[in-house]
């Protein structure tokens, strides 16, 4: 029996090395992408279409992500239909990280997904693990918001600008600050 890859291991929440070669590569490939992507104009909308076919997992129909954008992978995003990406978002997709449809994010909003060992002498390693972030169908994420790993966000929930998400949110209420809490239930 093999031992599993880097990626293999990154794609399950394991310890992994993000220093691997395979994993070095894979990065530069969608840096690549990425700057292909955040050079085109908005007259380009087919070009950057089919580039984020390319760098993602999964595209739904219409999707809208405006320059610059940045990823680690691309190939662990997916987006829904109707999904939209004001300037300046940061994905790191070291895990899956899935919009369902119709979900707005402000500009700059940020999704992590890798997580770094608590232990100092386990950090100093350099192996770092991941877990996925999912949000649902109809979710709005105001500027500057982030998604910490591991985090679900539930359908038609708010994420009010500048929240740090930590935890869970349930569909259909607005969160806000940091760490997030939930604000109101929308009706």
């Amino acid at each position: 029996m093999s031992m599993p890859t880097e990626t293999e291991r990154m794609l399950a929440g394991d310890l992994y090395d993000p220093s691997a070669p395979e994993l070095v590569a894979d990065r530069e490939r969608a840096r690549d992408l990425a700057r292909r992507f955040s050079a085109t104009t908005e007259a380009e909308s087919e070009r950057r279409e089919t580039l984020l076919r390319e760098l993602f997992d999964a595209v739904g129909d219409d999707p809208v992500v405006q320059p610059p954008f940045r990823c680690d992978y691309g190939y662990n995003v997916a987006v829904g239909d109707g999904f939209f990406a004001n300037y300046g978002c940061v994905f790191l997709d070291t895990n899956p990280i899935t919009f369902g449809d119709r979900c707005l994010l402000g500009p700059g909003v940020h999704v992590y997904t890798p997580t770094h060992p608590i232990d100092p002498e386990e950090r100093a390693t350099g192996r770092e693990r991941a877990e996925p972030v999912t949000v649902g169908d109809d979710v709005w994420i105001g500027g500057r918001a982030v998604l910490n790993p591991g985090v679900t966000v539930g359908d038609g929930a708010v994420i009010a600008s500048g929240a740090v998400v930590t935890g869970d949110v349930p569909d259909r209420v607005v969160v806000g600050g940091n760490p997030a809490r939930v604000i109101r239930e929308i009706e």
